[in-house]
């Protein structure tokens, strides 16, 4: 097994461990993000439903500023898409990463545009 093979099977088994105890309601849906070398994605889920209720990505946008600002900036925009569908509260969804750097830069964003964690 190649380094990269076990890189990701490693970071897959991370991403099982959080899902097995994180799934979106109607009630609290599942705030989903996925941070790339490049961009940022953030989705809110309702996995009841099987529904995208809310996204916001850096793909396609001329944001200028350190990748942590830019988390930033779609932390905000989730949180005012998922406000505009009608949700409040949430779940985070963080994937395989650590709750550090641009994923707490989302998440502080997202919590002061008034969505609740």
């Amino acid at each position: 097994m190649s380094e990269l093979e076990n890189k990701m099977q490693k970071a897959a088994r991370r991403a099982s461990r959080v899902r097995a105890k994180v799934s979106g309601t109607s009630e609290r849906p599942r705030l989903a993000v996925r941070i790339s070398n490049l961009h940022i994605e953030a989705q809110v889920i309702d996995d009841t439903k099987h529904a995208t209720l809310a996204a916001a990505t850096t793909v396609g946008k001329k944001l200028t500023g350190t990748k942590t600002e830019k988390a930033a900036v779609i932390g905000a925009e989730i949180a005012k898409a998922a406000k505009k569908a009608g949700v409040k509260k949430v779940v985070l969804d963080r994937g395989s990463r650590k709750y550090a750097g641009r994923l707490v830069a989302l998440a502080d964003a997202a919590r002061k545009e008034g969505l609740e964690f």
